[in-house]
């Protein structure tokens, strides 16, 4: 009895040192999940940092270099490779990959960089396959003229409130109150009408103030002619208070819209005839519904754009150019 006692004894023994063995490798699996996690997203954030400022020193020198598209480009290229070597990450080092694309812009080029670099465990070498990671970021830079109605205000004005010449019928010697007569588009020279840039659908009061407030950034670019009516009719009270606490003190570019017939639906007003700087001076909701201020500068019949190139502009060596901006809105920025 005692001799079979001893050795169901040992059994239990030698079983809970098998799952004390197996339990202590799953532990420390886990732990380095956690320890190689840990330093590959952090890893990840140098990368990243390193990414975002290595394109935005290629779109600065795109921007900043005079000459061809094709010298742009080279000086672009040259610029974001320099920062991705100061930061560590060009020459395969340590395996780390480093590319750099440009690509034209209608006005203006992308900058593209993207990082690889191993990420060498610790103690998750001990899971078979699992010994580095790649650790992979991406960031896009662009330089150019500025998109049409990026920072643009979200509202428009009318043809009327300017001369023949193109010149602005209010300036800084005569502001004036410009009000909201609850028309899809402005039908006189002190009239207004809100806008989603869009002109298809119906333009919501709490889709106005997140253009206002920065948190709908608008990239369209218009046609001559084309409808940006407001579908709705609407007054829109509750967004006069956000104008003036945001864009008091202002001057930002204001779509002007006139008679058509505007393509392709038919209008017959509303429809896009250029651009004009206007300054805010105020703004009232309540019984006024009315925004103060005047133009600072002429009519421009030109739309701008930062767009993609077309097959048809790139053969034709139309591409990539930085274009002149009557509204002096030039750009680099950090836009992925």
């Amino acid at each position: 009895m005692k001799r079979l006692s001893r050795r169901s004894h040992d059994r239990e023994d030698g079983q809970i040192l098998v799952l004390f063995a197996l339990s202590a490798i799953a532990i420390m699996a886990a732990v380095g999940l956690v320890l190689d996690g840990g330093g590959a997203f952090a890893q990840r954030r140098a990368e990243q940092s390193g990414a975002d400022l290595a394109s935005l020193a290629g779109a600065n020198a795109y921007m900043n270099t005079p000459g061809s598209a094709a010298v742009r480009t080279a000086a672009a290229i040259a610029a974001a490779t320099a920062a991705g070597t100061r930061n560590g990450y060009t020459g395969a080092v340590e395996g780390t990959t480093f590319t750099v694309g440009v690509t034209l812009l209608a006005s203006g080029a992308d900058v593209k960089v993207d990082i690889t670099k191993p990420h060498k465990n610790s103690f998750s070498s001990i899971i078979p396959g699992q010994g580095q990671w790649d650790v992979s970021v991406t960031a896009t830079s662009v330089a150019g003229t500025i998109d049409t109605a990026v920072g643009a205000a979200p509202w428009t004005m009318s043809i009327d409130a300017f001369n023949a010449d193109g010149s602005p019928k209010y300036t800084s010697a005569n502001p004036q109150n410009f009000n909201e007569t609850n028309n899809d588009y402005p039908v006189s020279g002190l009239d207004l009408a809100w806008t989603d840039f869009n002109g298809f659908n119906n333009v919501s009061a709490d889709e106005v103030k997140d253009i206002i407030r920065g948190n709908k950034v608008i990239t369209a670019t218009f046609d001559f002619g084309q409808y940006l009516g407001q579908h709705n009719n609407g007054n829109m009270t509750t967004v006069y208070p956000l104008v003036d606490s945001n864009l008091d003190g202002t001057a930002i570019p204001i779509p002007i819209v006139g008679p058509g017939p505007c393509d392709p639906n038919g209008q017959v007003d509303g429809c896009f005839k250029g651009w004009a700087m206007f300054h805010v001076i105020s703004a009232a909701g309540g019984s006024t519904k009315a925004i103060n201020g005047y133009f600072t500068g002429d009519f421009k019949r030109q739309p701008l754009t930062v767009g993609a190139c077309t097959d048809a502009q790139l053969a034709a060596g139309q591409c990539g150019d930085i274009h002149d901006s009557p509204f002096d809105n030039k750009v680099v920025r950090l836009v992925n």
